[in-house]
């Protein structure tokens, strides 16, 4: 295979955080490799599938197994994302032998951002810079159905400036969980409230995860809490320089 890689950008980083998406191409073209962006592209269907709407989210997925049949790898700045595409499109496809070895085919080259630099592109340091105190939120899918966990962390480690701490609670939930927030907003509050408590005892100046939703979550907390911690994806801090 060729050091060429296919973005898979979703849907909240298309249409709410733009800026990762373009770090991660900034990051993976910076250690070598050559980046396609398939402006086809849409959603992986998660929203619809979490939500009962299988039918709609096959239909979502087949757009994506159309968009992406040619593409040598696919990297995607989302463990959720990546989770759903890797563990879920098989489920709406079970009973469809043809698509489903379409699907086994496509979940080889499906890799979440972090683990693509570590276990394809076989970096670990990518000449970030960025001074500050980070400390790293382990995003649910990311870290339960892709078992991600030290692989962020050593990535962190190599940026120039960066003190990692960890906090209490690094694994417990956010209280996002897409509609989860929505249903059950007063839950999904206190969660991310305990996070964010969490989060100031280490004294950290930077919230780290590879899942946007997350950050999205824990950023409207922190800024409810009017307290000076910004949140980052992995992607943009590694593209500081």
């Amino acid at each position: 295979m060729s050091n060429r890689a296919s973005l898979f950008v979703t849907c909240i980083v298309d249409q709410l955080f733009p800026n990762v998406g373009v770090s991660m191409a900034a990051v993976l073209e910076r250690i070598g490799w050559a980046i396609d962006f398939n402006p086809a592209q849409t959603c992986c269907g998660q929203p619809a599938f979490n939500s009962g709407y299988r039918a709609e989210a096959r239909s979502v997925a087949l757009h994506f197994l159309d968009v992406f049949r040619d593409a040598e790898y696919i990297v995607v700045p989302s463990g959720s994302c990546t989770s759903m595409i890797t563990h879920h499109f098989s489920e709406l496809f079970a009973a469809e032998p043809a698509r489903l070895e379409e699907v086994r085919s496509l979940e080889k080259r499906v890799w979440e951002f972090s683990r693509f630099l570590l276990e394809v592109a076989k970096v670990e340091g990518v000449g970030a810079s960025y001074g500050c105190v980070a400390t790293y939120h382990d995003s649910c899918h990311a870290l339960r159905e892709l078992k991600i966990k030290s692989g962020p962390r050593l990535l962190l480690s190599k940026v120039k400036g960066l003190e990692l701490r960890e906090m209490e609670i690094a694994e417990e939930c956010c209280g996002f969980g897409g509609t989860f927030s929505v249903k059950f907003a007063e839950v999904s509050g206190g969660m991310a409230r305990t996070k964010i408590e969490s989060i100031q005892k280490t004294g950290a100046d930077v919230v780290v995860s590879i899942d946007s939703s997350c950050l999205m979550q824990l950023q409207g907390a922190l800024h409810r809490a009017k307290l000076p911690v910004r949140t980052m994806h992995l992607a943009e801090l590694l593209a500081s320089r």
